[in-house]
């Protein structure tokens, strides 16, 4: 009776490490999601668009980080973080700017992290109507996570 005891806990014990181990990782997967919508939203969403703050955008941003887009023929078009954070210096400074009028909504239909990298699929949307479907691709560095690269889709209107 008691080995047989013995074996069943032995067994529970060999089915329910694994089962703690999954829920960890899926715990910390879970936690690091968080993260990176957190940094999107500080760093992009408010940074690039609702508050335009190129201080945000400048921490959470790679100083490499670069917009691509699809030229013609087949060329691939570079647009580096340097000429968007002054374009949302300039956009901001101008006289006629109306923060309220500037108001983006957004959704994170997918974000995924596997050990330092991500990737997340971010819809904006302005006045209720999708605007933007954005890819961004991110690294986690020694002082958090970086937006690394984006490429985008400009819905019709």
């Amino acid at each position: 009776m008691y080995i047989k005891k013995s074996w069943i806990t032995l067994f529970a014990m060999i089915a329910i490490v694994p089962l703690l181990a999954f829920t960890k990782l899926r715990y910390d997967n879970a936690t690091k999601k968080a993260e990176v919508k957190q940094h999107i939203l500080k760093s992009y969403i408010h940074g690039a668009f609702n508050e335009l703050n190129p201080e945000a955008m400048a921490k959470g941003f790679h100083p490499e980080f670069a917009i691509f887009s699809q030229g013609s023929k087949d060329k691939l078009r570079r647009y580096p973080i340097g000429k968007w954070v002054a374009g949302v210096k300039k956009r901001k400074a101008k006289p006629d700017f109306d923060p309220e009028k500037n108001k983006w909504a957004h959704k994170f239909p997918m974000v995924d992290v596997t050990g330092n990298t991500a990737s997340a699929k971010v819809e904006l949307y302005k006045k209720g109507k999708l605007v933007y479907t954005d890819y961004l691709s991110l690294y986690k560095y020694d002082d958090g996570w970086r937006i690394v690269a984006k490429v985008y889709h400009k819905h019709k209107k």
